[in-house]
């Protein structure tokens, strides 16, 4: 499977006790259900025009435990587009169960931070790897956003440099679930600095982030680079923004390249 043109929409399925959920600045106890059906959710977005699915499995992040896999293997034999899960993704043998499932792509966040020789296994073995770097004012957290490490998100950013991963998936913590707008500032200093492609999350809230997002490129060493892609929840499942719009948003906004 090969993506669409960047920057790529990612609707989000979180996935919590086999339900869709969406948590306000990745707090747990501040959890809205948008779906009892996360693979008829999945359906829905794809159906509507979605290229790629991102879905987080928040239990595995949180206690380390799959619970959730049944449902992200429904999800891959539901549709046709590629997803990409994370989730409590510490081990060769958790990322093997969720490709034999059909996953098209792993994000790796805690374990990446702890045992960054998961990612090189990984990716030496021919596996599509995306690291999670979630942030709190910049400073990254792990174990589903519960302790943090000191450490910048550019700082972590530079030690994936040469290991030959897909993505970095960067969340702003404060900003997830608020749809108050994305960290601008944060993101693009990230897309200045390092060559990984970077996929944005966090704060979207209406098209006119998307777009602006879709606007921003850098150069890095002497390559124009705009973002990968683009994370979007609980602007969907509340409808300020639809994924036709977002696709379109992101398309009108794209830096030429």
């Amino acid at each position: 499977m090969t993506l669409p043109p960047s920057p790529v929409l990612f609707p989000a399925i979180d996935l919590r006790g086999g339900r869709c959920v969406r948590l306000y600045q990745g707090d747990y106890d501040q959890e809205t259900t948008y779906a009892d059906d996360p693979v008829a959710q999945a359906s829905a977005f794809v159906a509507e025009g979605a290229e790629v699915l991102h879905v987080v499995d928040l239990d595995a992040a949180r206690t380390g435990e799959p619970t959730n896999r049944p449902v992200i293997g429904s999800i891959c034999d539901a549709v046709d587009v590629p997803v990409q899960v994370g989730g409590g993704v510490r081990s060769v043998e958790a990322a093997g169960a969720l490709f034999d499932l059909g996953v098209w792509r792993v994000v790796v966040g805690t374990a990446a931070i702890e045992q960054p020789e998961l990612v090189d296994q990984l990716c030496h073995d021919g596996h599509r790897v995306a690291v999670g770097l979630d942030a709190n004012g910049g400073e990254v957290a792990t174990h589903g956003w519960t302790e943090h490490t000191g450490k910048t998100v550019s700082e972590m950013a530079h030690q994936f440099a040469a290991a030959g991963v897909d993505a970095l998936v960067v969340t702003e913590i404060s900003r997830d679930g608020t749809l108050a707008g994305p960290d601008v500032d944060g993101l693009s200093a990230l897309l200045a600095t390092t060559s990984i492609p970077v996929v944005a999350s966090g704060g979207v809230g209406s098209a006119e982030h998307l777009k602006t997002l879709a606007g921003i490129s850098a150069d890095v060493d002497g390559v124009p680079r705009s973002f990968a892609g683009v994370i979007v929840g609980r602007a969907l499942y509340e409808g300020s923004v639809t994924v036709g719009s977002a696709l379109a948003a992101l398309n009108g906004g794209r830096v030429e390249r």
